[in-house]
Order: C-alpha cells, then structure tokens, then sequence
C-alpha cells in the first residue's frame, strides 16, 4: 500500500481546526488562556482534564490517559480506527461526525457516509462507481500530475470521458460488510468486476470507461508513453 505523503499530512495537521474537530464531536470546551479545557472523553472524567492548544492544533488529557497528539491521533482513538482510515475520514471531511461519550474499541467499521446501495439495475451502479471515481481523480494532485505528464491533464477531456482514479477509497464508502445491506452491495460490484474479495481489482488506477471513444484516448496515452 503506497505511503501516505508527509506533506499531505502536514497539510491535514495544519488545516483542519482541532477545536471544532472536538466541539463537533459533543464536547463542550471552555477557553483558559490560549487553550480551551473540556471532559476527556477516554476515561470516566469529572474535572476537565483534556487541553486543546489551537496554536499548535494539539491536544492532550492531564488526567488519568496522559495520551495526546494531532487531529490524526484525535480521530484514531475517537473514532477507534487505523492510521490511514482516520486520515481518509478528515481528507473526507466525514470525521467530525458524533460518536459516542464513552471511547470505543479500535475497528475497521466505515464512518463515511455510504454512496452506495445496492440497486437492481447494474449499469446505474456501474454508473455511481464512474462517478465517484471520476470525484476522486478531480481532488487527488497526485493523480492530475500523472495525467498532465501523459497529455491528458485538460478538464474539458478529464470531465468528457469521465476519467476516474481507483485509490482503494471506495471500499470505505460501502456499507459495512457483516450487514445485509453491506453483503449485496459487495456482491452486486464482484458480479459487475468492480470489486474482489483480495485484493482489490482496482488499486490506484487510472479508471477510463470502456467505450470507443475512451479506446481512442487509451491508445493516445500508450503514444504518448512511447
């Protein structure tokens, strides 16, 4: 799995407001100097113990988890989930979601809200999935400079043949997999291609739909290659 951009993170670290990402999530801080206080939420709290230092976007509990750290950390052990998924949620702008007063187990549960449902008619599946990609494609740097370096980097051809980027993303998005809903999705989007159980068919990928224009586009960026 590629690593994450140090300066991707840096961005994310400096960006996104640790007070409101805090206040968002039901907790009430009051301001103390340059700081604000609050109830920690990890460890049964009567006196505010946890201090958020928005100059440094910091935050740490005084009282019995002397734990601290980012908004990464915040998200991760708020929400109970790994590294990159609390960096997929704030690059979402999904992680201020509430979330229970009490802290929860480390999971692998999906806090985006889901795109996808499943529907009976497999080509406006197909067709939320080109989308979604095509969204993605449109907010990743990465993505576009790869594009740009092939010829292909004009917004008029990226939004005509709906180029997408496949970023491992999706499966985020789904509906989680134990639940009915989350096994119909999964399994409408294996019986179309899109998805396997491992790994993923499409994995940081440029994603073109098929048609014959899109086949006149590929063979243009295999040229440009040569």
């Amino acid at each position: 799995m590629a690593r994450i951009p140090n300066n991707e993170l840096d961005r994310l670290k400096s960006e996104v407001s640790l007070v409101r990402l805090v206040e968002s999530s039901g907790i009430e801080l009051k301001k103390h100097g340059k700081d604000y206080l609050g109830l920690c939420p990890f460890h049964d709290d009567k006196e505010p113990s946890l201090v958020i230092s928005p100059d440094k976007n910091l935050w740490h509990c005084l009282g019995a988890c002397n734990e601290g750290g980012d908004v990464i950390q915040w998200v991760m052990k708020r929400q109970g989930v790994s590294f990159r998924h609390a960096v997929e949620l704030l690059k979402g702008g999904d992680a201020a979601l509430s979330v229970p007063a009490t802290p929860v187990k480390r999971n692998t549960t999906a806090k985006h809200s889901s795109p996808l449902v499943a529907n009976p008619d497999d080509q406006k599946q197909l067709a939320v999935v080109i989308d979604y990609y095509h969204e993605t494609l449109k907010q990743s740097p990465d993505a576009l400079e790869y594009l740009n370096s092939r010829g292909l980097g004009d917004a008029e051809l990226i939004d005509c043949f709906k180029l997408g980027y496949a970023n491992r993303t999706l499966g985020y998005r789904l509906p989680v997999r134990n639940r009915k809903a989350g096994a119909e999705v999964r399994g409408q989007l294996q019986r179309v291609g899109i998805w396997r159980c491992q790994p993923w068919r499409a994995k940081r990928r440029l994603v073109v739909p098929s048609s014959r224009e899109a086949a006149l586009l590929t063979r243009r960026a295999h040229s440009a290659r040569g």
